[in-house]
């Protein structure tokens, strides 16, 4: 049953939003509460990392026509996963492959065999090959951790909390110093989760920018500012409606291209981004501190535990 009701509301999602947030007008508190029918699905559990040896053997192991299908179409499929026209998928393979839970190399017969086991359970189609449908079901289920975007299936657009409430981060926590504005406990949240990924990762600690703020809470008459006078407030790059003005979002340095900004959306700085110690760090660990992705900005993450 509960299975029956997360395909419900991944379907929901998909049928209202298939993008990072909606355009609606602010409403008054208090703001509804999420029915059952359209609670956050939890994200899959860690992937177990096998030693070397036999992860060599579990990767080799599956359907080798859908290998290489796959092979060919993670650099060559044309497609427009987010209205924005793309080519490949390597940039969201990542979390593909944390939703099907494997850690074989998208290429591999490995992943091939784990995608169709996945599309089985999801009732699709079990090919191996990875397709405009099997991405749609998992961008639903994606979307539905994310609580934001359940409000606004509800038509909620949420009001942003009183900047008194909110916590300002350290000069030393934002990239290139910058301060940014949080509620308490995300704050609380994220500091937890990068000193974990430091612990845990030599690559991360060596960088002192990974990881670290350069954006949280945007006021509202701030979004619609930038939205005017940059024109381009179609919910792709920039929204009318942000999960920013809720101080539960943040955008985190995980990297970039040479001659890009942490937080362009160039497929190019994109890819880069998806192939970090940082980025990859945060698929596998980051909702243990209840944060959870935006697939197409690999910067921008949302914390979960607590109501917009």
């Amino acid at each position: 049953m509960r299975f029956l009701t997360g395909l419900a509301a991944a379907f929901a999602v998909l049928a209202f939003v298939a993008l990072r947030v909606t355009s609606c007008a602010p409403v008054p508190h208090p703001v509804p509460t999420l029915t059952a029918a359209a609670a956050p699905i939890p994200p899959p559990p860690p992937v177990p990392t096998p030693p070397p040896a036999r992860a060599a053997i579990e990767c080799a192991a599956g359907p080798l026509a859908a290998a290489q299908a796959n092979a060919v179409s993670m650099g060559a499929l044309a497609w427009a996963p987010f209205r924005r026209p793309e080519v490949g998928w390597e940039v969201y393979a990542p979390l593909f492959a944390r939703e099907v839970r494997t850690a074989c190399p998208p290429q591999s017969p490995g992943f091939a065999r784990a995608l169709a086991a996945w599309e089985a359970r999801q009732g699709l189609p079990a090919q191996g090959v990875f397709n405009d449908a099997d991405f749609t079901r998992f961008k639903g289920l994606t979307q539905t951790r994310r609580t934001f975007v359940m409000l606004s299936v509800q038509g909620v657009c949420p009001p942003p909390p009183a900047e008194a409430t909110l916590e300002t981060s350290r000069p030393d926590e934002g990239y290139g110093a910058k301060q940014v504005l949080l509620r308490p406990a995300a704050l609380a949240a994220w500091r937890a989760m990068v000193a974990a990924a430091r612990a845990e990762d030599p690559q991360i600690a060596a960088d002192p920018r990974n990881l670290t703020l350069f954006s949280g809470y945007r006021s509202p008459d701030a979004d619609a500012a930038r939205c005017a006078a940059e024109g381009n407030c179609d919910g792709v790059i920039r929204a009318t409606c942000s999960p920013h003005r809720t101080g539960l979002a943040i955008d985190l340095y995980v990297g970039q291209a040479p001659g890009y900004g942490p937080d362009s959306s160039a497929d190019p700085n994109r890819l880069f981004m998806i192939r970090t110690p940082a980025y990859r760090w945060l698929v596998a660990n980051a909702d243990r501190f209840g944060f959870t992705p935006y697939p197409f900005e690999p910067w921008h993450w949302e914390w979960t535990g607590e109501a917009p």
